[in-house]
């Protein structure tokens, strides 16, 4: 392609993202989908641009967007945020991950007949959500701190669970033999590790920041250290994407994480960002995930149909499967109703999907192709249905009667076992104000939230 051409292209595609995300504010219609048509039209449908001729810049390209993204995305986290949200964030990443690997697995070997191991790796592969999809959407969304905290939390958690168990998978399909100590001492040291790794370059860099501010040019920096946190993390087998996450809380948070001694030698100013440094990371944040989603349209494979259409009947039953999830995760009497439609709508894949379903074709593995073409078709209808939900939460009734009758019938189960369990009880019990979904100033009323007021007043 000519370089003139290029360059009208890319600052028509900067345009075009600032449209898109002042549809998004006014009418709800998420950018990511916008930009992802852009990609599968320039791409796949016209063959203007190809995959391959991104060659190895296209992966470094998506590895550093999800790092910048995770590490903003952190920054704005509270610990106290992360203390009310931990609970449901557990339980939400567990059960949304282990019962999408099995339903999807269950699908593999039953109806498409694919081997038992290799049908759980393609159900490993997609258990989880994408946080370059869902930390942009939840920003962009009135819901509740604590619901929005347990989104960004769930995509980076659950990222962990898909890399972690899809290698496992892959490892065993490979040399024929299972050892599930081995597994769970992976998801633990990787969840830990990182977690460790990224609070201590977090104090470390609080300890240096005001002399790094210093020197002249320097505010590029700190997302260079967070490259290098990352990829510290990731060569020592660890995820660099929890590693990354643990830094931006770490250095939103470093007065309360810090001793009291540390606290004499860091500079007030390094706990948290400046305005100048919020806009540009800001704006780095926004750029990236301008071109990762035109990136991943371009990704999409659309030379066979059938997989287009398996993909579309798994992304339909992880859409019903992911309702009974969200319900029996987040106690309805703690958790506002409308934020409960979002959480139900929000089940997006992305690069980690992606770049999994790449593994098994590369390790010659029978049915590899067919793992990496029903994939990138589910980060495609995943990713449509999420966009395609949202605005119509507010817009349509019939969708949020459609949820209410769903938790209501999913509800009894939820209801009874939380009964049975003493430790819930308790929790209910003790409720206070506090565990009540914090609300922006300007958010949208709707016929939920103002019965919710109403008896709030009463």
């Amino acid at each position: 392609m000519n370089i003139g051409v290029t360059l009208v292209a890319v600052g028509f595609m900067v345009f075009l993202a600032h449209v898109f995300a002042e549809i998004f504010s006014r009418k709800k219609i998420p950018d990511v989908l916008m930009l992802i048509i852009i990609g599968l039209i320039v791409g796949p449908i016209l063959k203007i641009v190809t995959i391959e001729a991104f060659g190895m810049i296209g992966p470094v390209f998506t590895t550093i967007t999800l790092v910048t993204i995770l590490f903003e995305g952190g920054t704005e986290l509270k610990l106290e945020e992360l203390k009310k949200s931990m609970r449901g964030t557990s339980l939400l990443t567990n059960l949304n991950f282990f019962a999408t690997m099995i339903v999807v697995g269950l699908i593999g070997w039953f109806v498409y007949e694919l081997e038992p191991l290799v049908s759980f790796t393609l159900g490993a592969i997609v258990g989880g959500t994408s946080s370059a999809v869902v930390i942009p959407l939840v920003r962009q969304l009135t819901i509740g701190k604590k619901s929005g905290t347990i989104l960004i939390l769930e995509s980076a958690f659950s990222d962990v669970l898909c890399i972690v168990f899809a290698l496992a998978l892959i490892e065993t399909i490979e040399i024929g033999e299972i050892n599930v100590g081995l597994v769970f001492g992976k998801v633990l040291a990787s969840f830990v590790l990182a977690t460790l790794i990224g609070l201590a370059g977090a104090i470390f860099w609080s300890l240096i920041l005001h002399k790094i501010r210093t020197i002249k040019n320097s505010i590029f920096t700190t997302p260079a250290f967070v490259f290098i946190i990352f990829g510290i993390s990731d060569l020592l087998g660890y995820s660099g994407a929890i590693a990354a996450l643990s830094f931006g809380i770490g250095l939103a948070n470093m007065e309360i994480l810090a001793s009291p001694r540390m606290r004499r030698y860091i500079n007030r100013q390094a706990d948290t960002f400046n305005e100048t440094e919020k806009v540009l990371f800001s704006e780095i944040v926004f750029l990236l995930k301008t071109f990762f989603f035109v990136y991943i349209g371009i990704s999409i494979q659309l030379r066979d149909l059938r997989p287009l259409l398996i993909g579309l009947g798994i992304t339909t039953v992880l859409f019903f499967l992911r309702i009974p999830v969200v319900r029996f995760s987040m106690p309805k009497d703690q958790t506002d109703n409308r934020d409960l439609y979002y959480m139900s709508a929000i089940f997006p894949k992305g690069l980690a999907a992606a770049v999994l379903a790449t593994i098994p074709l590369q390790r010659g593995i029978a049915g590899g192709e067919f793992i990496m073409n029903v994939t990138f078709s589910i980060v495609l209808f995943s990713i449509t249905f999420t966009s395609f939900l949202i605005p119509m939460i507010d817009k349509v009734p019939a969708i949020r009667k459609f949820y209410d009758v769903s938790f209501t019938f999913y509800g009894w189960f939820n209801d009874l076992v939380r009964k049975t369990d003493p430790i819930d009880e308790v929790h209910l019990i003790g409720n206070n104000v506090d565990d009540e979904p914090e609300r922006e100033v300007n958010s949208p009323s709707t016929p939920e939230t103002e019965k919710t007021d109403l008896k709030k007043d009463k």
